[in-house]
């Protein structure tokens, strides 16, 4: 007689505690100088890292520069600061020289504080890095402060426009709320770390994430090629229409201060790099075009796309951005079937031994590096995969497994 299986019990339902306002109360906006040198001589005077959270008008304004700044200390408390009444910080920056930054995903937030004179002089942590080194399930501010610490965060606010003026007391305390647990969380996810082994692992994430915030702040080549959908494009022609289509649009976005997807989508771009409508009705009959925003200028992208038509066939973009490519792994079966079979065998090796430290596979090393050494094997594999970027530590943990990947026995 077959046993009835017990029931697993049902996990408690933890109630969290509602944050709705940071421990100081309402915080100002500083905008003065005189409460910029208060706020500056405070941080000088504090101890410990420093908390430090910006809020851009992304999806609204033309660039990723901040509208409001957030900064915490202990022993100084919380501060917002309002960068564009008070463009220049560098006296914020010199009192907190001392103080190692904490910040969540640090990447979005980096160049737009150093545009006002801040940068981390005594080194970063990042407390989303350190979450996926730990592979938490959930890496996000608010899920964070949710697991370690019982509470919720509101997030209704995350992309409301930021250069609104003045801002809402709501908004106010909201951004203030994400500073206020980032460094008690800083201490935890330090000690999951430690315990983990993955100390120096964290440090030197963090300082990548600093140095790659340097590099991208030099302007990128091509960046109309960071098109959504541009894979869709199977003609040169159509890269010269989304070339041109694509500078326009950055053009109008930019005098205009808006962000360049409420001038003309990706979408809508691509469509017609696709299709090439030499003429008004072709172009008004593409869905994409449908939209008041599009058909706004919608005789400067007919020009712009009768131009790139009569671009002489030697001066369409190249596909793959001038050779730095390598070709999609879906063509590598037929095409190259000794790469794809070294490419199939390293990601099942370096998956288990991702299982194996608890650690998202692309934490470990990148999918696209094991796809550019699985491609053309180099003759000094560590020496190659430094020059893509990737961290010793990732070097130390997956040389050998892709060494004898792409030289089987």
């Amino acid at each position: 007689m077959t046993q009835p299986q017990e029931e697993a019990p049902e996990q408690p339902v933890i109630e969290l505690i509602a944050l709705t306002l940071p421990s100081q109360g309402a915080l100002p906006v500083i905008t003065s100088d005189s409460e910029l040198a208060g706020a500056a001589t405070a941080l000088r005077n504090g101890v410990g890292p420093v908390a430090l959270d910006a809020e851009r008008a992304s999806g609204h304004r033309y660039g990723q520069r901040a509208y409001l700044i957030q900064i915490r200390r202990e022993g100084a408390g919380s501060f917002l600061i309002d960068p564009i009444a008070q463009p220049d910080l560098h006296d914020i920056d010199a009192s907190i020289t001392d103080a190692e930054w904490i910040l969540h995903a640090a990447s979005q937030d980096l160049a737009c504080l150093a545009e006002v004179g801040l940068e981390p002089h005594a080194g970063l942590f990042d407390t989303e890095i350190a979450a996926r080194l730990l592979n938490r399930p959930r890496v996000g501010l608010a899920a964070l402060v949710a697991d370690y610490f019982g509470y919720s965060l509101a997030k209704e606010h995350s992309a409301v426009d930021w250069s609104t003026r003045p801002l809402p007391e709501s908004w106010l305390a909201y951004a203030a709320l994400d500073v206020e647990l980032l460094i008690p969380l800083a201490d935890m996810l330090r000690e999951e770390l430690e315990a983990a082994g993955k100390t120096e692992w964290a440090h030197q994430e963090c300082e990548h994430t600093i140095k790659q915030s340097h590099a991208d702040a030099i302007p990128k080549v091509d960046p109309w090629r960071r098109s959504s959908g541009l894979h869709k494009i199977r003609h040169r022609k159509g890269l010269a229409v989304v070339e041109t289509m694509w500078n326009e649009r950055d053009r109008l976005a930019r005098i205009n201060d808006v962000h360049p997807s409420r001038v003309l989508s990706d979408a809508a771009i691509v469509a017609a790099a696709v299709s090439l409508p030499l003429t008004m009705p072709a172009l008004i009959a593409l869905p994409e075009f449908a939209t008041r925003g599009a058909g706004r200028h919608i005789r400067t992208w007919l020009r712009c796309i009768q131009q790139a038509a009569r671009t002489p066939e030697a001066e369409w973009p190249p596909f793959g951005g001038g050779g730095d490519s390598i070709p999609q792994p879906r063509t590598w079966a037929q095409r190259e079937p000794a790469a794809w079979a070294r490419l199939e065998k390293s990601r099942a090796a370096l998956s288990s031994h991702a299982e194996e430290l608890n650690l998202p596979l692309e934490n470990l090393i990148k999918p696209d590096v094991v796809r550019r050494v699985c491609w053309q094997p180099p003759d000094d594999l560590e020496g190659y995969l430094s020059s893509l970027s990737v961290r010793p530590w990732q070097i130390d943990q997956t040389a050998d497994i892709l060494r004898k990947c792409l030289n089987p026995a």
